[in-house]
């Protein structure tokens, strides 16, 4: 968990609480099977600039850590788990100095009955964004010429934590899902402790996990070849 999600309108509407400074042109198409390695919007803090500037972009899903020999790391990092990201060597750095909001319309999770795997699409029932507590990375790719702007990656992770309540009986994991209030919070490069603020919206997490619904979807959702606002429509169980 979380390994497909969908971003269904990617305007500003679901990211304008969080008043972004800057939002890039180049952000990715609506998604209705966000897979992993594919480009999808984040939030993330620069501090480069002073005073820092909070800047929607595109990024790729499946973190990869500066110091990896090529993406393929970031296939085994798409999701983060809180209760070990502080050591972990992949996203230890990233915590402290580079934390993300991933805004998402819903995500899907496979509910295994009887050996059966059946996909449940899962979001707000009032049909707003969803915020997901994320990490970024910047990955520079050695072979590409020191002035090809592509050299540089940019990707990100989603992190997740224990499920609690009914969400529990679909998944042992869910992401850590986060309000407004604390998605400003994490996203603050001048927070002392990132521990901290991680351990504030893991708590937090089940509270927001009560505004979701979900109900079973066509397995077409299983293949990356199949993106259409069909898959998110109720089917029998």
């Amino acid at each position: 968990m979380c390994g497909r999600f969908v971003v269904a309108d990617p305007g500003v509407r679901f990211v304008s609480e969080i008043d972004p400074d800057i939002i890039a042109d180049d952000l990715p198409e609506p998604s209705f099977n966000v897979a992993p390695t594919q480009q999808a919007a984040i939030v993330a803090c620069s501090t480069r600039t002073d005073p820092p500037t909070r800047r929607v972009v595109s990024a790729r899903w499946g973190l990869v850590p500066g110091w990896a020999k090529d993406l393929s790391a970031g296939a085994r990092a798409i999701n983060a788990r809180s209760e070990t990201a502080a050591t972990k060597r992949t996203f230890s750095s990233a915590l402290h100095a580079r934390r993300a909001v991933v805004p998402v319309s819903g995500f899907y999770e496979w509910q295994e009955r009887d050996g059966e795997k059946t996909p449940q699409y899962i979001h707000p029932q009032d049909g707003g964004p969803l915020l997901l507590a994320g990490l970024y990375e910047w990955w520079r790719d050695p072979a590409r010429a020191q002035d090809d702007p592509a050299r540089w990656v940019l990707s990100f992770t989603i992190l997740t934590r224990a499920a609690e309540g009914p969400l529990a009986a679909l998944h042992p994991r869910m992401p850590v899902f986060v309000d407004v209030d604390h998605a400003r919070a994490w996203l603050d490069p001048s927070a002392d402790d990132p521990s901290s603020a991680l351990d504030a919206c893991v708590a937090d997490a089940p509270r927001e996990a009560r505004r979701l619904a979900w109900h079973a979807v066509d397995a077409r959702v299983g293949s990356v070849r199949h993106d259409d606002p069909a898959l998110i429509v109720p089917v029998a169980s």
